[in-house]
């Protein structure tokens, strides 16, 4: 009997179980994930293992190989930062177009959201915070009414998402963002499409501390992950092996 489809809270949770590994470590550059020992270990079947590899290859995060299946992509931080500096330009992009063309509907619903980011900010739950931060950010480049950008915008998004989660994990980020959001949420109510522009490029970019801080943040998960080195091993000297 066949197994029965995977809901999409689960199958969402096992992609992002995937994303944090790799993130972290857990599969380091170059590992092979393995379809089979994959869908036994999460207890589905291997239609929505294959279904998330292939969503993580198209993020960039994984290589899919003929005759080696999904291998774990090489990031650095140099290749991170870069990817940020242009997820910063589109998301100024986007808030500059919006700050003209978002109907008051639009405006009502980032409302809701960024009201929503409040509260998970107050009951400190980061999960449910990056949620409402994603629909946030989502708002934005669907009011910018540019098809293409919002293409664009949307399929870099997807390749970042694990890095900007673990940014809301680093010191002060939750609190921070949310005093962002407001000045962006604002300078939106405005109309003022140069503001909203400069305040998303300023929360989006990843430099200067936040920059330190994310690199140093992967280098402790990964040493974190790395197995121990073994201890050196005594020689014993020529002159007592000989008695």
């Amino acid at each position: 009997m066949p197994r029965p489809r995977v809901a999409p809270k689960r199958s969402h949770a096992v992609r992002e179980t995937i994303e944090e590994r790799i993130v972290d470590g857990t599969y380091a550059p170059g590992t092979r994930l393995d379809e089979v020992a994959l869908a036994r270990e999460f207890g589905v079947s291997r239609t929505p293992i294959r279904e998330t590899l292939i969503q993580l290859s198209s993020s960039g995060m994984i290589d899919l190989r003929p005759r080696r299946g999904a291998i774990v992509a090489e990031m650095s931080p140099h290749r991170l930062c870069e990817m940020f500096e242009v997820m910063a330009e589109l998301e100024a992009m986007c808030g500059r177009l919006a700050a003209r063309r978002m109907t008051d509907d639009e405006h009502r619903m980032l409302a809701a959201v960024h009201e929503r980011c409040e509260q998970a900010r107050d009951e400190g739950k980061v999960d449910d915070y990056f949620a409402h931060n994603e629909d946030f950010h989502r708002l934005i480049y669907a009011a910018s009414h540019n098809g293409f950008l919002v293409e664009q915008a949307l399929s870099l998004q997807r390749r970042l998402r694990p890095y900007r989660r673990l940014q809301l994990r680093l010191r002060n980020r939750l609190r921070n963002s949310y005093s962002e959001h407001q000045g962006i949420v604002e300078a939106l109510s405005k109309g003022d499409g140069e503001l909203a522009a400069q305040r998303l490029r300023d929360h989006v970019i990843v430099q200067g501390e936040r920059y330190g801080d994310l690199v140093a943040s992967l280098a402790l998960m990964h040493e974190a992950k790395a197995p121990a080195a073994p201890a050196p091993v005594k020689r014993r000297s020529a002159k007592r092996d000989r008695g």
